[in-house]
Formats: C-alpha cells, sequence, structure tokens
C-alpha cells in the first residue's frame, strides 16, 4: 500500500485524476483562520513531490469530514474530475457508510431518520417545522452491536448536512461517544469523536466504472471486538508528529 507521509498513513487510490487518502481526527481538511495545518495542503505537497511537479498543484475540495472526525478522504486531481464528482453529489449517488459508537439509549435494529436541520455558528440545530435557512437531512443506520452501555452502528448518508450524523443520533438519544457538542458524557481523550468515515462508493469520474474506497479502522477504535493490528493508521493527528513526517525539501504547513 503506498503511504502518505508515514508508514501509518495510508493512500487508499491514487491516479491522475483522483487521490483518496486517511484522514486522521483532529486534522482540518481545509486551512481556517486558526492558520492550523490541513489535510488539502499537506496532499498537494505530497502530490508535488511524489510526481516531481514543478509549480502549483491543483487538487479539488468535493467533501469534506468535520475535524474530530477520520477515514476516507477524496480530492479530485482535475476541474474536470472535481466537477464530475461533484454532480455526483449533488445527485446522491455517491454512497457514504460510516461506523459509529454512540451511548445513551440502546437504538432500534435499524431505522431511517429524517430532520430539518438548521446552522447555527459553528454548530447545527434539528429545527421542528421549515424555515429559511433549514434544509432537510436523511440517514438511514443498522444496529451492530451493544455492549457496556454503548452501541456499534453502521450508518449510510442520504444527504451531506454539516454534523447531520452528529445531531441526528443525538436527537434520538444516542449521542456519539467523546462527542461532548452534541451531549456526550465525556470527551475522548485527543478530543477525537468515535465516528469514521469507512466507506465511499463513486463512479470513477473518467472511466466511469464503481469505485470503492474502504478506510481501515484506527489503532485504539473504542469497540473491543474490532481489535486494530500492527498496521491499522493512527486515529489522531497528533499521534503521526508532524515534525517528523515531512522530509526536509517538504515545506512546512503553517
Amino acid at each position: 500500500m503506498i503511504k502518505f507521509f508515514h508508514d501509518r498513513w495510508p493512500v487508499f487510490y491514487s491516479d491522475n485524476h483522483l487521490l483518496a487518502v486517511y484522514k486522521p481526527a483532529g486534522l482540518l481538511v481545509q486551512g481556517d483562520q486558526s492558520g492550523d495545518v490541513c489535510l488539502l495542503e499537506l496532499a498537494k505537497q505530497w502530490v508535488k513531490q511524489r510526481h516531481q511537479k514543478p509549480g502549483n498543484v491543483f487538487l479539488g475540495l468535493v467533501h469534506r469530514l468535520d475535524r474530530p472526525v477520520a477515514g476516507v478522504m477524496l480530492f479530485a486531481r482535475t476541474s474536470k474530475a472535481a466537477a464530475r464528482l461533484s454532480e455526483q453529489i449533488r445527485s446522491s449517488s455517491v454512497r457514504k457508510v460510516y461506523l459509529a459508537v454512540v451511548e445513551g439509549e440502546k437504538p432500534a435494529s435499524s431505522a431511517r431518520l429524517v430532520h430539518l436541520i438548521e446552522r447555527l455558528g459553528k454548530n447545527s440545530r434539528i429545527v421542528p417545522r421549515q424555515t429559511p435557512a433549514s434544509r432537510e437531512a436523511r440517514l438511514s443506520y443498522r444496529l451492530l452491536d451493544s455492549a457496556g452501555g454503548r452501541s456499534l452502528l453502521e450508518v449510510e448518508l442520504e444527504t451531506g448536512r454539516r454534523h447531520q450524523i452528529r445531531l441526528q443520533l443525538a436527537h434520538i438519544g444516542c449521542p456519539i461517544v467523546g462527542d461532548c457538542r452534541y451531549g456526550a458524557s465525556e470527551p475522548l481523550s485527543a478530543r477525537q469523536i468515535a465516528l469514521f468515515a469507512r466507506q465511499l462508493t463513486i463512479a470513477h469520474p473518467i472511466r466511469h466504472d464503481p469505485l470503492t474506497l474502504c478506510a481501515p479502522l484506527p489503532m485504539g477504535w473504542p469497540w473491543p471486538a474490532i481489535p486494530g493490528s500492527a498496521d491499522s493508521p493512527l486515529w489522531n493527528f497528533n499521534d503521526f508528529h508532524l515534525e517528523n513526517i515531512l522530509p526536509a525539501n517538504i515545506e512546512r504547513p503553517r
């Protein structure tokens, strides 16, 4: 398997049109006002180094993962690929599957959740009726296992609203472990949350054949029946020790 700067940081897919990499929890997808390092800039540097590209590298951001979430992250390497992937996402033809460990009430064996979600500053909220700012959010889940007051869910997104899975599961009394923003009882050690972008299925933007990208669960994933292995990805970005990741000739992100 191709590695992304580190032996425990996998690249899931790479060709002339796409780049799919593992996103650890705690790493921004795109830079913001904090000035913290982000995956998009790291990925551009990786492409530049690996393919010895002069000048600026194009990578199109076609979807996002919240900072405390880990899993599969896909970038487009050309504007044509970016446009075609964005259209797939708009038409809900991309399949996104997550794993979540939740606390609180034991959920039903399976269910489809439909709510109206409204953005509220840095958070989101569910509202009882349509407002000018609300949008419909839909997902389905199935219960995989329960033990010790927690449950393991497989979640499939139908829409992609901000904080959607976190908010909708919390609304039914099942906040994601570690997600204190939406009702979890306590944080996890590195402020990550137990939500993992497990699988992403798209139509390849050029060949049009189905492409499924699946991430192995990270070391420390909080479900004892799914142990990590010696080559499992590291869960948290800080565990990679950025100062030791980038080669000396690669610019350090600010």
